[in-house]
């Protein structure tokens, strides 16, 4: 079982924000692999420390973790978005004093730190918000987003180069992409590696540069891309269209397109899980007597019926009237919560009828009194009714 992560940073659940951060900053610095070099025990301690302050630093991730915990912050296909490189960015004075640069999630996360090959960089990810109504997200539905982002120069193919003779070995780097800087610091030698200034990294420069894209390989354009949601994704949830980001420059690999799930607040229903909650306002008579009802669905108008009796605050759940699981073909429920309206200005024969039921023997018995709560189901008398019917007539 996973260790909570308030444990994993020794500070309690209602902890600040600058505790938190506190936490991780003294935890990183312990347990940081550089300094326990071969130690196993305390590079999964510093992986966890990572993996605790990525979810309770975030506002959105930590209310769902205190509410469902590990559980809640388990995904399948579609990830909640984060970019959890910025963990280890706000604390740059504790990683770029270690050995090997780059990123230390890239190191424990998937990658490891490999120094960099000569060659065009892969070209930057691009995000996109999609918004979506919960009638949409109820059943999946698919989208068509405009995008600008680089592609790939037509004239040159992405090269940069004028003619195929445009382009040569870099002669700051000898091809290489990197620059070494070696520093002497007394007890031995400090080697920095960094990307060569001249090339960019690519390994080659070019002499006569593409008239159309003046040397990047790339021109900014327009595209229009068809995205396909599935049913039951949550506010927050991202899609990964590959190849679909900014194209690098001259000849380098495209990034991805995250898009990004954006739930809009519906003017009706209340979003629980995969169930949705609807208020139902019923006047007196409607609930002691009971009938049918339509009451709106995210699929349209549906009747709902109400039993005689029914009382302020029960609920009625409507079967399958919900949102699609995520990956199955089952669905959620509606609940329709009762609430009772009371009217606030009567008329003259309204107040007459109200105060002939006030007399009759299912409310007489029971003005007044306090007792025990318990079940009362029995039917209105037939007088009863009657002034219900009229009562009805008039509210409705």
């Amino acid at each position: 079982m996973k260790q909570d992560y308030y444990e994993v940073l020794g500070i309690e659940k209602g902890a600040s924000e600058d505790d938190i951060k506190k936490a991780y900053r003294k935890m990183a610095m312990q347990y940081h692999p550089d300094r326990n070099q071969g130690n196993t025990e305390a590079e999964e301690k510093f992986k966890v420390a990572a993996e605790a302050y990525e979810v309770l630093s975030d506002g959105d991730k930590r209310a769902r973790y205190d509410r469902f915990g590990h559980q809640g912050m388990r995904s399948n296909d579609y990830h909640q978005y984060s970019n959890a490189n910025d963990v280890f960015s706000q604390f740059s004075d504790i990683f770029s004093g270690f050995s090997g640069g780059g990123s230390i999630f890239d190191s424990f996360f998937g990658g490891g730190q490999q120094q960099r090959q000569a060659g065009p960089e892969r070209g930057a990810d691009i995000q996109l918000r999609i918004p979506l109504k919960l009638e949409e997200i109820a059943v999946g539905v698919e989208k068509t987003v405009k995008v600008k982002h680089y592609r790939r120069c037509g004239t040159c193919s992405g090269t940069g180069a004028k003619g195929t003779g445009g382009v040569q070995s870099c002669t700051t780097c000898g091809g290489q992409g990197q620059v070494r800087q070696v520093r002497s610091m007394g007890f031995g030698q400090f080697v920095n590696v960094t990307t060569c200034p001249s090339c960019q990294g690519a390994g080659t420069t070019i002499k006569d540069k593409c008239t159309a894209c003046s040397g990047e390989g790339r021109l900014q354009e327009e595209s229009t891309l068809k995205v396909k949601i599935p049913a039951g994704v949550n506010d927050g949830n991202y899609l990964t269209l590959q190849n679909q980001g900014h194209v690098g420059r001259r000849g380098g690999a495209a990034g991805d397109a995250l898009v990004v799930i954006q739930e809009l607040e519906h003017e009706v229903f209340i979003r629980d899980g995969d169930d949705v909650i609807l208020d139902l306002d019923l006047t007196f008579p409607q609930a002691a007597l009971g009938g049918e009802i339509q009451v709106p669905t995210l699929s349209g108008q549906a009747l709902l019926k109400i039993q005689s009796g029914t009382k302020a605050g029960h609920i009625l759940r409507m079967r399958d009237k919900g949102i699609q699981h995520l990956n199955r073909n089952s669905k959620g429920d509606q609940l329709v919560r009762i609430n009772i309206v009371t009217p606030t200005k009567l008329n003259k024969e309204e107040k007459g009828l109200i105060e002939k039921l006030a007399g009759m023997e299912h409310f007489k018995k029971s003005q007044g009194e306090f007792h025990k709560a318990e079940n009362t189901d029995s039917e209105p008398q037939a007088e009863e009714s009657g002034i219900f019917e009229n009562l009805k007539n008039m509210f409705s």
